[in-house]
C-alpha cells in the first residue's frame, strides 16, 4: 500500500520540539487515488516511533479501507495551534506506515531537501530557512550571510599568499625558483645568484601589481554597491542604512525607480491590492514590467509604521538557490499559515517601477540572493598558449636533464681516464672524492648554465607584449562610441592572444544584439502602405539621419522622441480619413498599457511588452493619445478632444488565440469590437467582403516581413446591442463556472470575433544595434559559431534571429525543441540529428552505409562535411532536460551540426551550463558577450567574457575581460586585435625559443672540448645581458607592432582568422621546428669558429687562438645571426623596429669594447681582467670572415625554405600579403558592407511577446496581475505567395455556401495547415 499525494502551490517543513518529529505544511493537497477525499488538507505530521515506523497524524484521520490498497480520509478539521504537540486522542487518530514510504512521501512534498538518505546530506548545508521579521537577535542564531557582496579575489591579508600561489602555478616560475636555490650552492654554481633572482622578482612584482590593480577596481565597484543607501525600519523609525548593513529579517522601504537591495518578501505597497511593478532587466534582460502582489493580510499593513514595527511574522522557506522563477515558503503569523510563491518575492537586482513605495521583508541577503547565486565564481583564466607554454617548459626541463646527464657522464669518464693525469697541479677540492661525485656536481652545474634555454625574461616580455596589446585596444578610436563617450576597454591583460582563437560566441539578445527599442516603422491602412518615402520621379528613397521627419508640432501631447518620415500619413489624419482614424483609434484602445502622467502633458507609458508600447506611442503621435484607464473606462485625447470610452470587455491574449480584442462603447452609444493579432489568425475571421483588401494587405505584410519587421493585423466589428447583451450574459455564466471555464470562454471569444472588417496592418522594427547583421555575417565567414542565449520568449528570439540573418528562409530545416519531459526532448533531438546526418538514407542504402554513418557521427570532423544549413531552437524547460548527463552529449552533437543555435527562456545558470558544456567536450575557445546581470554567469564561465555597457547597468562590464558599447565592435576586437595578438605572440614565442636554443646549446657542444668542466663559452656579463639588453627590444618590437596583413584586409578576409582557431602558428610541431633550427644554429655558431680557430694567425703572424677571442667571435656571430633572423621574421617594419634592431647591435658593440677597455679594468680589475680582447679580435679580417661565413650558413637555409614554401605552397596569408604589396601604392578602401535585406515570408506578431492575464485584471480593477507564463508554441513559417490567399478565399466561399457552421479547428490542426514540411521542421 502506498500513500501518494501531489502538492499544489508547494509546501514547507519545520522541526518540532518533540524528538524525531517534523511537520509538512501544505496550502493544498490532492491525492492521486480517486477514492481519497477530500482534496484539501492543512497539515500532516509524521512522528518516528521506537519501533522504526512512522505515524502520520493530522487534523483528520487517514484509515485503511478494508481489503483495499487505498486510504480513506475522514474529515476532521485541525483545532490545534502549530506550536502544540499532537496528543494521542480520538480527535486525532493515527495510521502507521512503513518508514521508507513515509520518507519518500515527505521528500516529494519537500523537494529542496535533496536526497532522502540522511547519510548523504552535508551537515553544514542549509535545508530550510527560518526568518522572523523585526527580530535580529533571533535571526542571528542562524549562519545567514549579510548583505555585503564580494566579487574581488583578495584582501590585504590574503593577497600575497594567494597571488604567489597562483603565480607559482606557472611551471616556469617554480622552475626558476628551483634554479635560484641551486645557484646559492657555491660548489655547483658557475653563475652569480643575481642573474636569476633579479628577473624572477621583477616578473613576480609586475604580475602582482597588475593583479592588485585589477582587484582594486573590483573592490571599488563592490564598495559602490555595498554603500548604497536603503531605508530600514529600526526601532519604529525608518533609518538610512548602507546596503551592506541590511540583515535578514529587516523590513525595508523601497521607492519608485530604486533597486531592490536584497531578496524581499513583498508586504505592502502604494498600489491597490498590494500590487507593485518591477523591471527585471538585471535578471532576465527584459525591460517590460512584471507584477508582484503581496498577501492580502500583509497589504493591510500599508505604510503604518506602528503596524509594520509590530509585525512579527515568521517565514519558513526553501534554502538559498539559483532558481529565479521558483520560491516555496510559508508565512506564520497570528496563528495562521499563508503560502508564499515567487509572485510575492522581489529579487535583488530588480528595479521598482510605476509604484510610489513598497515595504518588504529581507529573506535572502548578499551572496545568498538568487542574483548572486547565479553569478558564479570568478575563475582564474589562462590562455591556451599559456597552458601550452607550461607543457613546453616541462619538455624543455626534461631536455635539460638529458643534456645535464650526458655531460655529467662525460665528466665522470673524462675525470677517470684523462683528468687524473692533471691532479698534481689541478687539485680537487675537499668535497670531491670520486669521479662519479664530480659528475654529480657537474650535472647541477650544467643545469644552471643551460637554464637560459627558457629564460625568465621570456615571461617579462610576454607580460609587456600583452600590456601593449591591451593599450592598443583601449586606444582604438574605431571602437570608441562617441554618443556615450565610451571607449573600448581591455579589463585584463592576460587573454589578448586568446581573442584570435575564438570558435564559439555565446551572445545575449536583449541589449546585446538589439537596442531593446521597438520602433513603429510602417503600416498598411485600407490597402495603402505608409512609411516609405519617394522622390519626384517615384523612386524609393533610402531613409538616413539627414532625412527630414514628420512634424508633429500640431499635437501638444506628442512623444518628442518618436520619428516617422512619411508625411502622407499625417496629411490623411488631418484630412479626417475615417479608416486612418479608426486605425489609430484601435491602437489607442486595444492594449493593456498603463499610463502615468507625472505633470500635465508628460505621459509615461508602462507597457507589458515593448511592442505594445511602440504601437500606443505611434497612436499618440498621430493624434490619438491614450491618457488614462479605469476598470470600466478608457480615456483618449483624439485630435485635441477628450473622449471617454466605456470598456465593456477585454478578450485577452493567449498563445492559442494569438490575438487580443477589446469591446467598447463610444460616446454615441455604439458598441465596437477592436482586435489585433497574427494576420493568419485574423484573416480567417474576416467578413467575405474584405477579400480584395485582404489580398492587398497580405502582399504588404510579405513586403514588411521581408524587411525583418514584426507585423500585426488589425480589424474591427460593429456589434448589435441585443446580441451583445445576450453574449455578455453567457460570458458572465462561463466566467463563473469552475469546470471547463477556459474552453467555454474561448468558444465565446471565437463566436464574437467573426465577420470582422479589416483595417490594415502594422510593422514594428525590433531595432537592432547598428551593424549587427554585418558583424554576424563576417564572424560566420571566419568559421565562428554564434549561439544566442536569451531569456526572451521563443517567438521574440526567432524574430531577432531572422532580423540578424542568423535564421533564413533558405535554410534546410529549423528544429524547434519544446519537449516537457526527458523522453520528449530526447526523441526530438535524436530526430533532428538523424535528419541532419541522413540516417534514413543511410539505412536505405544498406547496413554498411549505416555503420559508416555511425562512425561519422562521433567524429567532430564530420561537422565540416555538412553542406546543408540547419538551425536549432530550444526553450528553457527543454534545455533543462537536455543538460542532464544522459542527454548533454546528444544536445551538443545536434547543436554543433547546426549553423545557428538559439536557446530561449534560459536562466543565467543555464547560460553558464551551455558554455561549460562546449568548453568541456569541444575543447574550443569560447567567448560570452552580454550586457546585463543575467549574463554575468556565462561571462565568467567562458574563456573570454565581453561586457557591453548598455542600458542594463554595469554588472556585465564589471565581470568581463573586455568591454565596449556596441556589438559591432566585436568584429574588430576579434578579426583585427585578436588575430594580430595571436599572430604576434606566436611569432614572438617561435623566435624567442629559437634564439635561446641557439644561444644556450653552444655550451653543450663546448662541453665536449673543455673536459666537461662546466666552463662557459661566453663571458658571464654577456650571459647576463643577452636576453635583458642585447636581444630584448627587437623581439618586443616584433611582438608589439608586427602585422602579416593590414586591418583592412583582416576585415575583408575573415578566413585569415582560421589559423588561430586551428592553432597552426604555435603548437608542439612549431616548437619542435624552432628547436631544430636553434640546434642547427648553435652547431654552426660553435663548429665554424672552432674550425677556423684551430690554427689561426693574426695579420702580423702571431696566434689568436685564446679562449676569450673565441668567445668574442661566437658572441658577435650570435648577435648578428639573431638580428638578421628577426629582420627576416618581421613583416611590418616601423621606425621602432629599425631603431631597436640597429640600436641593439650598437649597444652590443659599445658594451663589448667598454668591458674590454683599460678604463673599466682600472676601476674593476677583478671583474674585467681581459683587457683589449675585443679590440684585438675584431680588428682582424679573418675574424670578420668567420663571422660572415657563420651568418650566411645559419641564415641561407631558412631563406631558401621560406622562398620555396611561399612559392610552391602559398597560404591565404601569403596570397593576401602579396596582393597587399601589389596594391600598396593605391589608397586602401574601407570595406563597404551593406545590410542585406532578408527575403522572408515569415510573419511575426506582437502577440507572441505578450502575456496572458492582463486583460482580466484590468477589468477586475486590480490593474495588472501577473499570470502564469505560457511558453510560445512552435509556429511555422507562413507561405508568402498569393496562392495561400487564394486557397483561403476558396475555403471562405465554401464556408459561406454551407449552412452548417464548421467547428473551430484545434490549434494543432491550424498550425499543421500553416506549416509546410519543406519550409520548417518543428518538434
Amino acid at each position: 500500500m502506498g500513500l501518494r499525494v501531489n502538492s499544489q502551490g508547494g509546501g514547507t517543513a519545520r522541526p518540532l520540539e518533540s524528538e524525531g518529529a517534523f511537520v509538512a505544511d501544505l496550502p493544498r493537497l490532492r491525492p492521486d487515488e480517486p477514492c481519497i477525499s477530500p482534496p484539501q488538507l492543512r497539515s500532516i505530521m509524521a512522528v518516528r516511533t521506537s519501533d522504526g515506523l512512522y505515524e502520520v497524524l493530522g487534523g483528520g484521520v487517514w484509515q485503511e479501507k478494508p481489503r483495499a490498497s487505498a486510504l480513506v480520509w475522514r474529515n476532521r478539521p485541525p483545532s490545534r495551534r502549530r506550536d502544540d504537540t499532537f496528543p494521542k486522542t480520538a480527535a486525532c487518530s493515527r495510521m502507521t506506515v512503513p518508514k521508507d514510504m513515509a520518507e519518500k512521501w515527505l521528500w516529494m512534498l519537500m523537494p529542496w531537501r535533496g536526497c532522502r538518505n540522511p547519510r548523504n546530506k552535508d551537515p553544514g548545508q542549509e535545508e530550510e530557512r527560518h526568518v522572523k521579521a523585526n527580530d535580529r537577535d533571533y535571526n542571528e542564531k542562524f549562519p545567514y550571510a549579510d548583505n555585503r557582496i564580494r566579487t574581488s579575489k583578495y584582501n590585504v591579508l590574503t593577497f600575497l599568499p594567494i597571488n604567489l600561489f597562483e603565480q607559482f602555478q606557472r611551471v616556469a616560475n617554480a622552475y626558476f625558483l628551483f634554479l635560484l636555490i641551486l645557484q646559492l650552492i657555491p660548489q655547483i654554481s658557475s653563475l652569480s645568484w643575481f642573474t636569476t633572482i633579479v628577473p624572477l622578482v621583477l616578473v613576480l612584482t609586475i604580475t602582482a601589481v597588475k593583479d592588485a590593480t585589477d582587484d582594486y577596481f573590483r573592490h571599488k565597484s563592490d564598495q559602490q554597491v555595498n554603500t548604497r543607501q536603503s531605508q530600514v525600519l529600526i526601532g519604529g523609525k525608518l533609518q538610512n542604512e548602507k546596503w551592506m548593513n541590511v540583515c535578514v529579517g529587516d523590513i525595508i522601504k523601497l521607492e519608485n525607480n530604486q533597486f531592490v537591495a536584497a531578496d524581499l518578501l513583498l508586504l505592502s505597497s502604494s498600489e491597490p491590492y498590494g500590487l507593485c511593478y518591477i523591471e527585471t532587466a538585471e535578471l532576465d534582460g527584459e525591460t517590460n514590467l512584471k507584477v508582484r502582489q503581496a498577501l492580502t493580510v500583509t497589504s493591510e499593513l500599508g505604510m503604518d509604521m506602528s503596524k509594520l514595527t509590530e509585525f512579527d511574522g515568521e517565514v519558513v522557506c526553501e534554502p538559498p538557490n539559483n532558481k529565479l522563477d521558483r520560491f516555496v515558503g510559508t508565512l506564520y503569523w497570528k496563528d495562521n499559515r499563508y503560502p508564499l510563491d515567487n509572485e510575492k518575492l522581489l529579487l535583488r537586482g530588480c528595479m521598482l517601477r510605476n509604484t510610489e513605495w513598497c515595504f518588504g521583508m529581507v529573506i535572502f541577503a548578499g551572496p545568498q540572493t538568487k542574483l548572486m547565486q547565479n553569478c558564479g565564481r570568478t575563475a582564474f583564466k589562462r590562455t591556451s598558449i599559456e597552458r601550452l607554454m607550461n607543457t613546453l617548459v616541462l619538455w624543455i626541463f626534461g631536455f635539460l636533464l638529458c643534456m645535464g646527464i650526458i655531460l655529467a657522464i662525460g665528466n665522470s669518464i673524462w675525470e677517470q681516464k684523462v683528468g687524473r693525469n692533471f691532479r698534481d697541479y689541478l687539485v680537487w677540492e675537499d668535497v670531491l672524492t670520486t669521479s662519479v661525485f664530480s659528475g654529480f656536481l657537474t650535472f647541477w652545474s650544467y643545469i644552471i648554465i643551460l637554464n637560459t634555454v627558457v629564460p625568465i625574461s621570456l615571461y617579462v616580455s610576454v607580460e609587456v607584449i600583452r600590456l601593449g596589446h591591451s593599450y592598443f585596444i583601449n586606444w582604438d578610436r574605431k571602437m570608441y562610441y562617441g554618443r556615450r563617450d565610451m571607449p573600448a576597454e581591455a579589463r585584463t591583460t592576460t587573454l589578448n592572444e586568446e581573442l584570435g582563437q575564438v570558435e564559439y560566441i555565446f551572445s545575449d539578445k536583449t541589449g546585446t544584439l538589439t537596442q531593446n527599442i521597438m520602433v513603429f516603422n510602417k503600416c498598411s491602412i485600407n490597402g495603402r502602405t505608409y512609411g516609405d518615402i519617394y522622390d519626384e520621379f517615384g523612386h524609393k528613397v533610402e531613409i538616413s539621419e539627414k532625412t527630414p521627419c514628420v512634424d508633429f508640432s500640431f499635437n501638444p501631447l506628442r512623444d518628442r522622441k518618436f520619428r516617422f518620415y512619411d508625411h502622407s500619413l499625417v496629411e490623411a489624419i488631418k484630412l479626417g480619413d475615417p479608416m486612418v482614424e479608426e486605425f489609430f483609434r484601435l491602437l489607442a484602445l486595444c492594449h493593456t498599457v498603463m499610463s502615468e502622467e507625472k505633470n500635465e502633458g508628460e505621459l509615461v507609458y508602462q507597457a507589458q511588452s515593448p511592442d505594445e508600447g511602440a504601437l500606443v506611442t505611434a497612436a499618440r503621435n498621430f493624434g490619438f493619445v491614450f491618457r488614462a484607464r479605469t476598470p470600466e473606462t478608457i480615456t483618449l485625447y483624439e485630435m485635441g478632444k477628450h473622449v471617454t470610452y466605456q470598456l465593456l470587455a477585454i478578450l485577452d491574449f493567449n498563445n492559442v488565440r494569438k490575438r487580443m480584442s477589446v469591446i467598447v462603447r463610444n460616446q454615441t452609444g455604439q458598441i465596437k469590437l477592436y482586435s489585433k493579432g497574427a494576420d493568419t489568425i485574423l484573416f480567417d475571421r474576416l467578413d467575405p467582403a474584405n477579400d480584395d483588401l485582404m489580398y492587398t494587405t497580405s502582399e504588404h505584410l510579405n513586403e514588411f516581413a521581408g524587411e525583418g519587421l514584426r507585423t500585426l493585423a488589425l480589424a474591427y466589428k460593429d456589434l448589435d446591442e441585443k446580441y451583445f447583451a445576450d453574449w455578455m450574459k453567457r460570458h458572465h455564466i462561463a466566467s463563473t463556472i469552475l469546470e471547463n471555464r477556459e474552453d467555454l470562454l474561448s468558444s465565446l471569444y471565437e463566436e464574437i470575433e467573426q465577420d470582422m472588417m479589416l483595417l490594415g496592418a502594422t510593422a514594428i522594427e525590433d531595432k537592432l544595434q547598428e551593424g549587427v547583421p554585418e558583424t554576424i555575417a563576417c564572424l560566420t565567414l571566419a568559421s565562428i559559431k554564434i549561439w544566442v542565449l536569451t531569456g526572451d520568449k521563443l517567438e521574440t528570439a526567432m524574430n531577432i534571429g531572422y532580423s540578424c540573418n542568423m535564421l533564413r528562409d533558405d535554410m534546410n530545416e529549423v528544429f524547434i525543441i519544446t519537449g516537457h519531459t526527458v523522453l520528449e526532448v530526447q526523441q526530438q533531438l535524436r530526430r533532428a540529428k538523424e535528419l541532419i546526418l541522413g540516417a534514413g538514407r543511410g539505412a536505405a542504402n544498406g547496413g554498411k552505409d549505416a555503420e559508416k554513418m555511425d562512425r561519422y557521427r562521433d567524429d567532430s570532423v564530420f561537422e565540416e562535411t555538412i553542406t546543408s544549413e540547419y538551425a536549432l531552437i530550444i526553450n528553457g524547460h527543454s534545455l533543462a532536460h537536455a543538460l542532464e548527463a544522459d542527454l548533454e552529449c546528444l544536445l551538443l552533437d545536434t547543436a554543433c551540426l547546426c549553423k545557428t543555435v538559439v536557446c530561449c527562456r534560459v536562466t543565467p545558470l543555464q547560460k553558464a551550463q551551455v558554455v561549460e558544456l562546449v568548453k568541456r567536450y569541444k575543447r574550443a575557445v569560447t567567448l560570452a558577450i552580454g550586457d546585463g546581470a543575467n549574463d554575468v554567469s556565462m561571462i565568467k564561465t567562458a574563456h573570454i567574457g565581453v561586457g557591453i555597457s548598455g542600458q542594463e547597468g554595469m554588472q556585465a562590464v564589471l565581470a568581463s575581460d573586455y568591454s565596449f558599447a556596441q556589438f559591432r565592435y566585436l568584429q574588430r576586437l576579434l578579426l583585427v586585435h585578436g588575430r594580430w595578438s595571436y599572430y604576434r605572440m606566436c611569432r614572438f614565442l617561435c623566435y624567442f625559443f629559437y634564439k635561446n636554443f641557439a644561444f644556450t646549446l653552444v655550451h653543450f657542444w663546448f662541453g665536449f672540448f673543455c673536459g666537461f668542466s662546466a666552463q662557459t663559452v661566453y663571458d658571464q656579463w654577456f650571459i647576463t645581458l643577452f636576453n635583458i639588453v642585447y636581444t630584448s627590444l627587437p623581439v618586443l618590437a616584433m611582438g608589439l607592432f608586427d602585422q602579416d596583413v593590414n586591418e583592412q584586409n583582416s576585415l575583408r578576409q575573415p578566413k585569415l582568422f582560421e589559423p588561430g582557431q586551428l592553432n597552426l602558428l604555435f603548437n608542439k610541431r612549431q616548437f619542435f621546428m624552432c628547436t631544430l633550427q636553434g640546434i642547427y644554429t648553435s652547431c654552426v655558431l660553435f663548429f665554424i669558429p672552432y674550425g677556423a680557430f684551430s690554427n689561426p694567425v693574426r695579420d702580423d703572424g702571431s696566434q689568436i687562438a685564446d679562449q676569450q677571442s673565441f668567445a668574442v667571435t661566437i658572441a658577435t656571430s650570435l648577435i648578428i645571426v639573431v638580428s638578421v633572423q628577426i629582420g627576416l621574421d618581421t613583416n611590418y617594419w616601423t621606425a621602432v623596429n629599425h631603431f631597436y634592431i640597429w640600436g641593439s647591435l650598437t649597444v652590443y658593440f659599445a658594451i663589448l669594447f667598454a668591458m674590454h677597455s683599460d678604463g673599466i679594468f682600472s676601476i674593476f680589475p677583478s671583474h674585467f681582467p681581459f683587457v683589449g680582447t675585443a679590440r684585438n679580435s675584431l680588428t682582424q679580417t679573418s675574424v670578420w670572415l668567420v663571422i660572415l661565413l657563420t651568418t650566411v650558413v645559419c641564415v641561407m637555409p631558412v631563406v631558401a625554405i621560406r622562398f620555396l614554401r611561399t612559392d610552391l605552397y602559398p597560404t591565404l596569408t601569403d596570397k593576401v600579403r602579396h596582393m597587399q604589396q601589389a596594391s600598396r601604392k593605391q589608397r586602401p578602401q574601407e570595406q563597404n558592407l551593406k545590410r542585406v535585406r532578408r527575403t522572408s515570408s515569415r510573419r511575426s506578431a506582437y502577440a507572441f511577446s505578450h502575456q496572458e492575464g492582463y486583460g482580466e485584471l484590468i477589468t477586475s480593477g486590480k490593474n495588472i496581475k501577473a499570470a502564469s507564463s505560457f511558453s510560445a508554441p512552435p509556429t511555422g513559417r507562413i507561405p508568402g505567395s498569393s496562392s495561400w490567399i487564394e486557397s483561403l478565399l476558396k475555403k471562405r466561399n465554401e464556408m459561406a455556401s454551407s449552412t452548417v457552421v464548421e467547428p473551430l479547428r484545434s490549434n494543432t490542426e491550424r498550425e499543421g495547415a500553416e506549416n509546410t514540411p519543406a519550409q520548417q521542421h518543428i518538434d
